[in-house]
């Protein structure tokens, strides 16, 4: 018996209209979560795709059949856009709008009043192209999130290989080939969509829960002006990085920095002036070092770094690199970059806590202090303490 497309297409969009109600009051509202936010984006341009196509046939047909190919790969876009969002990435805007204007344009030239395939290879191709970029996106997620991932990754890169398949036969074939009709026509994917969706949904929720998660506890561990670890989030990440230098004879150096005559820049320009140099100063450690490096607010206008595998001459390269990144910070009109003073530690193959390097690293601090600011100080006694450049 043949599938009724129409029952399935008007089943399919009261399937994605109550799904998409079900996240947008149970997940998105509560959460805010961007991930379930682009879901319900998905959810209302499958909905108004498949309302679109159910004006196939009729006089409306010419804007309806492109209308329902754009909204379709919208939808797919969404979900890519989602799963780009766990990972905090940003949405591609050339596929925003270059995959569906691809798409309407194809649509639009291939006679749409009368061919309900208007434009079917670019439609079909970009379907495949975001489903499969979609899995990507799942697959490459840290081993830090949960396994749901992984059975969204296989969803979309099933329906990434169902999409190409489609393509290929529509190719070989044509849309009234008796493959492409029999196992790849429009109601057969509105079927296979609609059960993978189902199948699919507590995944959402869990991914959509525990980005939820992530982002709160990422915001309970960084310093809100300047975006860095905060004191207790730096003291802990440090302690653990710590922890097994003994049995590997690891070696590294710490850096306490802190910015000379801060008060003076908040007194004469204002706090806004002096909220800037800190986020400068932020973004100058943070562009001195590796990404694996731990870099955190410790109080105030004071700065501490834990860079492992370095020396103390790299450290105090490593605060010559920041004294020019900073340099170049474009502060208020007005306002002057304040100089910096940096104390250094470090440590090698010996069980080494954190505390210790810290103190030590405060009291060269102290010492390029009292020694006229504007300069690196070693913890090690080395003679020739010099101004930072």
């Amino acid at each position: 018996m043949a599938l009724d497309i129409v029952t399935l297409r008007i089943a399919f969009a009261l399937m994605a209209f109550v799904l998409m109600l079900l996240f947008y009051f149970w997940t998105y509202r509560p959460t805010r979560s961007p991930y379930s936010g682009w879901w319900c984006v998905a959810l209302l341009s499958y909905l108004a795709g498949s309302a679109c196509f159910l004006l196939n046939r009729t006089i409306h047909q010419v804007w309806a059949n492109p209308s329902g190919n754009v909204l379709l790969v919208c939808g797919g876009l969404a979900v890519w856009a989602g799963a780009r969002s766990l990972r905090t990435a940003g949405v591609r805007r050339w596929a925003f709008f270059g995959v569906p204007l691809a798409t309407l344009s194809a649509s639009v030239l291939d006679n749409p009043a009368v061919n309900v395939w208007s434009g079917g290879p670019v439609f079909l191709a970009a379907m495949s192209f975001t489903f499969a970029m979609t899995s990507w996106e799942l697959w490459r997620l840290d081993s830090g999130y949960s396994t749901h991932r992984l059975p969204m990754a296989a969803v979309s890169g099933a329906l990434a290989g169902f999409y190409v398949l489609r393509l290929l036969v529509f190719l070989q074939e044509g849309q009234n080939g008796p493959h492409f009709v029999s196992f790849f026509g429009p109601a057969v994917t509105t079927l296979v969509t609609a059960v993978m969706l189902v199948v699919s949904s507590f995944s959402m929720a869990s991914l959509s829960s525990e980005q939820q998660m992530r982002t709160l506890a990422t915001a309970a561990s960084r310093d809100g002006l300047t975006g860095l670890l905060n004191r207790t989030a730096f003291l802990d990440l440090g302690a653990r990085q710590l922890d097994p230098s003994a049995k590997t004879g690891a070696c590294g150096a710490l850096i306490m920095a802190d910015l000379d005559h801060f008060k003076s820049v908040n007194d004469t320009h204002g706090h806004a002036a002096g909220d800037a140099a800190l986020r400068f100063f932020a973004q100058a450690c943070t562009a001195a070092v590796r990404s694996t490096d731990l870099v955190g607010r410790y109080g105030g206008e004071e700065f501490v770094l834990l860079i492992p595998g370095a020396s103390a001459d790299t450290a105090e390269a490593i605060t010559r690199d920041i004294n020019r990144h900073f340099a170049a910070a474009p502060m208020p009109s007005g306002a002057n970059v304040p100089t910096v003073s940096y104390g250094i530690s470090t440590y090698s193959g010996e069980a080494t806590h954190l505390a210790e390097l810290m103190v030590k690293a405060d009291t060269a601090l102290y010492t390029a202090k009292s020694g006229g600011r504007n300069r690196a100080v070693r913890s090690d006694g080395r003679p020739g303490i010099r101004r930072a450049e």
